[in-house]
């Protein structure tokens, strides 16, 4: 599937790589597989160049929008058991 990442063009290079990680970790969620704390360690990063909680929702519906896939119930699966590893359903 080809689409483009939510990415603000006023982030330096290593945000946009943190940000693009994070989405990169949700579609394995969806995907494959992926470490649970994984997850959150991406998320946690994301954070910190996303602080606002209204600026996150923009982007993770954006992110939905191109993709399909759902970050925000992503991160609140993987809180509730991060230690557990996660496989796609497909």
């Amino acid at each position: 599937m080809e689409y483009q990442y939510p990415i603000d063009l006023d982030w330096t290079n290593d945000e946009m790589m943190q940000v693009v990680s994070f989405f990169n970790a949700v579609e394995a969620y969806y995907e494959s597989k992926v470490e649970g704390q994984l997850i959150l360690n991406r998320y946690k990063q994301f954070k910190e160049i996303v602080p606002g909680k209204a600026e996150e929702k923009q982007i993770f519906k954006e992110f939905e929008n191109n993709s399909g896939y759902n970050s925000y119930q992503v991160v609140k699966a993987v809180q509730t058991s991060p230690e557990q590893r996660y496989f796609s359903s497909k």
